[in-house]
């Protein structure tokens, strides 16, 4: 997704046809290396647009990613969570967010979805359409780290025009930088709108996980291994399960299995053996 090499060193974004493309994942538009067009950029155009429609072709091709995946495809393709993910391994001091305040920390990217990604280029949009990417200009870390650096360090012109904005999203960066080697992913947990959208479909997604009841011997050891926070035992397909196959690997007992599509009568005898 990031395969235009060559644009790094030239500092330029690339313009193909493939940028008419929209990536399931949080993938910077400006980004030298993009091939594709970031979902969230997308959806806000699609928002400040809708005076002259709905377009259903971004929003539609979300749902089918939810729907498919879920937030799978967080947990194992978004270039800015596997960044975080290095970030964790650094050894540095680790801090533990009380569970109260985690939770309600987590409706911070829910938040960012309605307001930055939604609401704002909708209400704010002139009558030709046009609207400010409001997550992408003033919040993004992801899309500073890709294309704010690189197209700024290699364009003297951008250098001249730098000010407070790109003072600004620096900070941001440097802050979610420094919680990612002390907290596990951070902006997916509090900030991401992308993982917001699909964790409203983590429930009910086609790549699920379930636990096998007869197997489960209640040690609660995938709940502890999980750096998402998840009770895996009591919810496996929770809204914030990244998929990372940390508590299935861990389990002594290969309770956790991959939800498949099984039969009705499957499905009837599980329901039967819990109640």
């Amino acid at each position: 997704m990031n395969a235009n090499i060559a644009g790094f060193w030239r500092g330029k974004i690339y313009t193909g046809k493939s940028k008419n493309l929209c990536l399931p994942i949080l993938n910077c538009y400006s980004c030298p290396g993009a091939l594709g067009a970031c979902p969230i950029g997308s959806l806000q155009v699609s928002a400040g647009c809708s005076t002259y429609g709905i377009s259903f072709y971004v929003l539609g091709f979300l749902v089918l990613m939810g729907v498919l995946f879920g937030r799978l495809l967080c947990g194992f393709l978004c270039p800015f969570g596997f960044i975080q993910d290095l970030l964790y391994k650094i050894p540095f001091p680790k801090l533990r967010i009380p569970q109260k305040l985690d939770r309600g920390m987590r409706f911070g990217k829910y938040l960012v979805l309605a307001f930055l990604v939604l609401l704002l280029p909708l209400l704010f949009a002139d009558s030709y359409g046009s609207t400010i990417p409001y997550f992408c200009k003033y919040l993004c870390p992801a899309g500073s780290l890709e294309g704010g650096i690189p197209l700024v360090s290699m364009n003297k012109p951008l250098q001249a025009t730098v000010g407070w904005l790109f003072s600004w999203k620096m900070f941001v960066l440097a802050v979610v930088i420094l919680t990612s080697m002390m907290i596990y992913r951070p902006f997916c947990k509090y900030l991401c709108p992308l993982g917001a959208f699909y964790a409203l479909f983590n429930r009910f997604s086609f790549y699920r996980y379930y636990i096998i009841q007869n197997k489960c011997t209640g040690c609660g050891l995938c709940s502890k291994v999980c750096p998402m926070n998840v009770e895996t035992m009591k919810t496996p397909n929770h809204a914030e399960c990244i998929r990372c196959g940390m508590c299935k690997n861990k389990c002594t007992q290969n309770a956790i299995q991959v939800k498949k599509i099984r039969n009705f009568k499957e499905e009837h005898y599980e329901k039967i053996y819990k109640k």
